[in-house]
């Protein structure tokens, strides 16, 4: 009530303004906008809670896709339906509603990732069942060969050879240029434009000009918007890169976010937010664009996807406490005890986001947590230490603070999980069951034995045909199995060719660990034949899969 407090009210073409002391605010007559201005200078916003208009927003609020992975879903799903039947010899054509979903879902760990994707994606090319999958998730190392394939706009629907010799050029390529004089002149001018447009640079602008210059042999123009040529007919499928976002002074463990990018949007899945791709870095308030930066190049999205700096993201706990009882709902509560000046100064050390990839809040002012605990799309992702308190969560930050997702959980698999994709057989390269059990998210337990736990094979597949929305998972471990003895499914290998089939995939001395950023041409074809090969030889479990998912979409229909 204004009454009593010296108020006035006034009429002012469209809308009211009030006038409350020193404070002066602006109701929109929408309903949209409600802004208070202080005489000190000082602006103070306020968002009405009662307002549902999102349709006038530069933002898109909501958890369905958008309506252009929708056109592309329908487009995509001819494509898959001749696949299938081609594969499996169907007498007749799918209906829409009988051709299943499939995604591939990759995990990180640089150039072994990055190599071991292609080949895994040759192998299903000679399967004929590259055309069969719908989306391709991807996170660190994987991002690189998402990123140099869909510079193509047609790469699935040729032969790989050209891509892969490329990637092979690179990989193995000398790089001590990468802090050569004139590349260190370069970075810097890189960066002092990047810093002019508009954005905040951190040290990984300075990495993802480095991988620029580790995958490219110049300047890479390429933006991630521009990868929307590669889907306007359904050609290729979708792809999906994968983040987390985290915040000062928490650990990844205490807080983190899934940040999913397409060449249509950027967005939070928990909020149900997303901007166009080519606004993400740009400055939001309240759901409008207040200023445009240039689109970032896609090395500068590289560096946050696969940032090899972000081990701090991992501070250890520094405080034993208790966990309590909770209620199905709720949030794992803590027992918390202020920590000491010793303490303190450790976890700020350990917690510090040097690191860290900054960009715009395009959340920022917009208040989002009104009934966030009866929703269930943000419970699916509820689990940082702020969630109990939402209105302490992203509208406040002024930037998003992007890392890889790989110093989380080694997984691209969070944006297929969203109930809206109706992903029904996953091909994953590798696993993260716990995580979704905890979360209460579809997803078949994972059941190895202590024999397999030791000696993985180089394909599982897992389902659970009682739990609702639950995919089918082929699970291909990057695992040197029959490898060893066989060159090609069936095919044995002779005595001088034992030498071929031996890779040494995780001792500290491997050629293959994290930080190699430089492989031999042997190297290289060794562990892409490797990744071909156990897609080849397990291609009766990929194609059983298919089947029971066709006949599950035939039953539903």
């Amino acid at each position: 009530s204004e009454e009593g407090f010296g108020a006035t009210r006034a009429w002012l073409g469209g809308g009211w303004v009030s006038s409350l002391g020193t404070l002066t605010i602006i109701f929109d007559q929408s309903c949209k906008i409600c802004m208070g201005v202080l005489i000190s200078k000082t602006c103070a916003c306020f968002y009405l809670s009662n307002c549902s208009c999102h349709q006038d927003l530069d933002m898109r609020f909501g958890f369905d896709l958008c309506s252009e992975e929708m056109t592309f879903l329908r487009k995509r799903k001819r494509y898959v339906a001749s696949a299938l039947k081609n594969v499996f010899h169907l007498q007749q054509d799918l209906e829409d509603c009988e051709v299943p979903v499939v995604a591939i879902i990759t995990t990180g760990g640089g150039l072994k990732s990055m190599t071991g994707l292609y080949g895994s994606l040759m192998g299903l090319k000679k399967l004929n069942l590259l055309d069969c999958v719908t989306y391709i998730s991807g996170l660190s190392g994987t991002t690189w060969t998402m990123a140099n394939l869909y510079r193509d706009a047609y790469w699935s629907q040729k032969d790989l050879e050209s891509h892969i010799g490329e990637a092979q050029k690179q990989a193995t390529k000398c790089k001590i240029g990468c802090f050569s004089m004139d590349r260190m002149k370069y970075y810097n001018k890189q960066l002092c434009q990047r810093k002019e447009e508009g954005y905040r640079t951190s040290f990984i602008d300075l990495w993802g000009l480095m991988i620029e210059y580790l995958l490219n042999d110049g300047k890479d123009p390429h933006k991630l918007s521009e990868q929307q040529e590669a889907l306007c007919d359904g050609q290729n499928p979708l792809p999906i890169y994968v983040s987390v976002n985290v915040r000062n002074s928490y650990s990844t463990n205490d807080f983190k976010e899934w940040v999913e990018f397409t060449p249509y949007e950027v967005g939070l899945p928990k909020y149900g937010a997303f901007v166009r791709t080519e606004h993400f870095g740009s400055e939001f308030f309240m759901g409008r664009l207040l200023k445009k930066l240039p689109e970032s190049r896609i090395c500068y999205l590289q560096g946050m996807w696969s940032s090899i700096f972000s081990f701090t993201s991992f501070s250890p706990p520094l405080d034993e406490d208790p966990v309590l009882p909770t209620r199905p709902h709720d949030l794992r509560t803590r027992m918390y005890t202020p920590p000491g000046p010793l303490s303190s100064a450790l976890r700020g050390a350990l917690t510090d986001r040097f690191s860290v990839a900054q960009h715009h809040n395009f959340l920022k002012g917009y208040q989002l947590h009104n009934n966030y605990m009866e929703n269930e799309h943000f419970c699916r992702w509820k689990d940082t230490v702020l969630d109990s308190c939402p209105n302490q969560l992203m509208e406040n930050s002024d930037h998003l603070g992007m890392i890889d997702a790989g110093f989380f959980i080694n997984t691209s698999s969070p944006p297929l999980l969203r109930p809206q994709r109706e992903v029904d057989v996953i091909i994953y390269l590798n696993k993260a069951y716990k995580y979704y059990s905890e979360q209460k998210i579809p997803f078949p337990k994972i059941s190895l034995t202590d024999e397999d736990k030791k000696n993985l094979k180089e394909c599982y597949i897992f389902q659970d045909s009682d739990l609702p929305g639950c995919p089918i998972v082929i699970f291909l471990p990057l695992v040197n199995d029959t490898f060893q003895e066989y060159k090609a499914p069936g095919v044995k290998r002779c005595c001088s060719e034992m030498e071929e089939g031996q890779l040494d995939l995780s001792s500290r001395f491997s050629p293959y660990c994290m930080f190699s950023v430089r492989y031999t041409d042997e190297n290289y074809r060794r562990l892409l034949n490797l990744s071909e090969y156990n897609i080849l030889n397990n291609s009766q479990m990929i194609k059983q899969a298919l089947q029971i998912a066709m006949e599950r979409r035939q039953n539903m229909c």
